[in-house]
């Protein structure tokens, strides 16, 4: 029997604590008390295991096991993206239906997160013998920029090597850059479009946006031939302030813009197939000749991609466009190989033509861990001995906590990649049997982070 069974036995109450811990509104860009609540919650159920815990700042905490020989960490984050529109369950709860696991952050990353307190709990209640210290260690400001981790590696060390159950199985080695940037101008600048709402986070395609157009009912048959002729989503609505067009798309994490539709862009395009560019103002005329549809920045002159983590991606996250503000974000994923600088820079230069303002709201470097590392042996052997499975060595766009260990640290599991968990979008879910899968995955591989020499 291998020692990553033995997490089974507290199924079910792990899913009477993932219920609580689902509950949390931590949407760390809105509730700052909901996230704290979190933290809070599996520090106390560390203590009713008997657990060492500490919380390190305001935003992070760790639990902990041995105090000996290298230091290995387990890194995951309590904290979710907004609710986003169209679920069909609870959100904030857990729902089992179908042999899946349904809540906002089952699958990102709470689940993993509650996993590896139970694989501390594991360790201790079935009397494995440490060599090592390991760390479960927790954040709340992940998809907000992983300040938390930068606050927590501020005080305390970095491990010797350490995973993050916060991607796809197998192994991801290596994670493109992220360049997450805002553009605006002083004022709004258009002359017919009065309003432009969209998005709510950076680093998720936005599956909603409205515009309102202070226009005649001969520009909306216009507009509804071209809608039509579309492969987006609208819907039209007169109101007291002009003329509103609704679009509506599929939300998806930015780092596959590719699995989503947005519906911010599919409404930049269509207005800006019926008005000119001074009707609309400089932002919607920089999103429609810089960006419009695509997702691989060809018109911004950043079409690039290499051997080790594929192309480079653009998503346009969100747009505000109100009275006296016109603003609107972006996330730009970049291949390792490539300099961030350099991609400042291109779009600076495409940005300037217009006048517009550029501010980079979070910049993370690519990471790369080389193949061959004693870490990548060590998870794919307690892969292989699970699952009977060679585990892949693959790259990602995503980010996570593993750009904050130095190169000692891979993304690993807990989704298996035969399994649509609805990633920032609604309805998010994951298998149940993988999601148990993964707990004896995770299991073995801290075993034997605690107990190899």
């Amino acid at each position: 029997m291998l020692f990553g069974d033995k997490i089974l036995k507290y199924k079910d109450e792990i899913l009477k604590d993932l219920n609580t811990l689902l509950g949390f509104k931590s949407v760390s860009s809105e509730n700052n008390a909901e996230c704290d609540k979190a933290l809070e919650f599996i520090l106390s159920r560390a203590r009713d295991f008997g657990l060492a815990c500490e919380r390190v700042t305001d935003k992070s905490a760790h639990v902990e096991l041995g105090n000996s020989g290298k230091l290995c960490g387990v890194l995951s984050h309590l904290d979710v993206v907004p609710a986003g529109n169209g679920w069909s369950v609870e959100l904030f709860a857990l729902t089992q239906k179908d042999g899946r696991l349904y809540g906002r952050g089952v699958a990102d990353d709470k689940g993993a997160a509650l996993v590896n307190l139970y694989c501390m709990r594991a360790l201790k209640e079935n009397g494995a013998e440490g060599v090592n210290t390991l760390r479960a260690v927790y954040g709340t400001d992940e998809e907000c920029g992983m300040e938390d981790m930068d606050g927590y590696f501020s005080k305390m060390p970095l491990p010797d090597m350490a995973f993050t159950p916060d991607s796809d199985y197998g192994i991801c080695y290596a994670e493109k850059g992220i360049l997450q940037l805002k553009i605006s101008t002083e004022l709004n600048n258009a002359t017919l479009l009065t309003q432009f709402r969209s998005g709510s986070a950076v680093n998720t395609v936005p599956d909603l946006a409205y515009a309102i157009l202070d226009s005649s009912s001969y520009d909306e048959q216009t507009l509804m031939r071209l809608a039509d002729a579309s492969d987006g989503s609208f819907e039209f609505k007169y109101t007291i302030d002009g003329l509103m067009i609704i679009s509506r798309g599929k939300a998806a994490h930015a780092c596959e813009p590719e699995k989503g539709f947005n519906a911010a862009t599919a409404l930049v395009d269509l207005i800006s197939n019926a008005y000119q560019s001074y009707e609309l103002g400089s932002i919607c005329a920089f999103i429609d000749y810089a960006v419009n549809r695509e997702i691989n920045g060809r018109s911004l002159g950043l079409k690039m991609s290499d051997s080790v983590s594929g192309a480079l991606t653009v998503n346009v996250g969100s747009i505000n466009i109100e009275e006296e503000t016109a603003q609107a974000t972006l996330d730009i994923r970049y291949p390792v190989t490539m300099k961030g600088e350099n991609v400042l820079n291109q779009f600076k230069k495409v940005a300037n033509n217009d006048n517009i303002r550029v501010e980079v709201l979070h910049h993370e470097a690519p990471l790369y861990v080389p193949k061959e590392s004693e870490l990548a042996e060590l998870l794919s052997s307690a892969y292989e001995s699970v699952t009977g499975e060679k585990a892949e060595l693959y790259s990602t766009g995503g980010g996570t906590y593993a750009r904050k260990l130095g190169g000692k640290g891979v993304a690993f599991g807990p989704v298996f990649k035969s399994d649509d968990v609805r990633m920032h979008n609604s309805d998010e879910s994951i298998n149940e049997e993988g999601f148990f899968k993964h707990a004896q995955i995770c299991l073995e591989a801290m075993y034997r982070m605690y107990t190899s020499k």
